[in-house]
């Protein structure tokens, strides 16, 4: 299977922040007041790109709504017209993102292709989605350290998801003997560490000249060698 590459993935996802944040006011019309779409829109998408911004810099803990509305360029008064508490907007940052990536893998992840086909789809299209959203998902690890007990209940519940997925493909794989047998678990765990370590690290890489199409083959391929069946036909790529 080829890859699809990361120009032809951005061009099928089509991502926008405002169409992301269009989608977020959609669902949150209780909360958001706003009566015009459009102001809404723009201004959300000031608020969640300031938040990103500060927090890359010195966190998301020390920043204060007043650093926030001059990043935004936004009145107090305004930004309490989408959040009533910085803990409410965490929460909007998160769910915002998440919502994302799981529409994105849905649409991706071709249920009638074979394991192998489901596998490279759900690595690039986490990946490349990393690539797009590198804010967000730095900003989503690098929090998570800092919730409460019920919010970070939540967090575990949506890494698991990820990996889930993950871990169903390779049960699948398993079962139709294109992949030899390993643990499932383990193997989806070590796999997200290394889908992390993209925007975790993006030092590393940069340094050394790796695209994220570089590096979505490296994986792909490591995957492949580790869990090929020799008895199979088992073809990631």
């Amino acid at each position: 299977m080829e890859l699809k590459g990361f120009n032809a993935f951005k061009d099928s996802v089509q991502f926008s922040s405002e169409q992301t944040c269009l989608d977020f006011l959609n669902v949150n019309r209780e909360q958001i007041r706003i009566k015009k779409d459009e102001t809404a829109v723009r201004n959300l998408v000031r608020i969640f790109d300031a938040a990103l911004a500060i927090s890359s810099g010195k966190g998301f803990q020390a920043m204060s709504v007043r650093d926030l509305s001059r990043e935004a360029n936004l009145s107090m008064g305004a930004l309490y017209s989408y959040f009533k508490s910085k803990e409410e907007l965490l929460e909007m940052l998160r769910s915002l993102g998440c919502r994302v990536l799981e529409r994105v893998l849905a649409d991706e992840i071709k249920p009638d292709s074979s394991p192998a086909e489901r596998l490279v789809q759900a690595i690039e299209a986490h990946l490349y989605m990393s690539e797009i959203m590198k804010p967000w998902f730095y900003f989503n690890y690098m929090e998570a350290k800092n919730l409460r007990k019920e919010e970070q209940r939540k967090a575990i519940e949506r890494e698991l998801y990820t990996e889930g997925i993950f871990v169903g493909i390779i049960r699948s794989g398993m079962e139709t003997g294109e992949f030899r047998t390993v643990d499932p678990l383990l193997t989806a765990a070590v796999l997200k560490a290394m889908l992390q370590d993209w925007y975790l690290k993006p030092w590393k890489y940069q340094g050394r000249t790796v695209t994220v199409e570089d590096y979505a083959g490296f994986v792909i391929g490591m995957v492949e060698h580790f869990l090929k069946n020799p008895e199979g036909q088992t073809a990631i790529r």
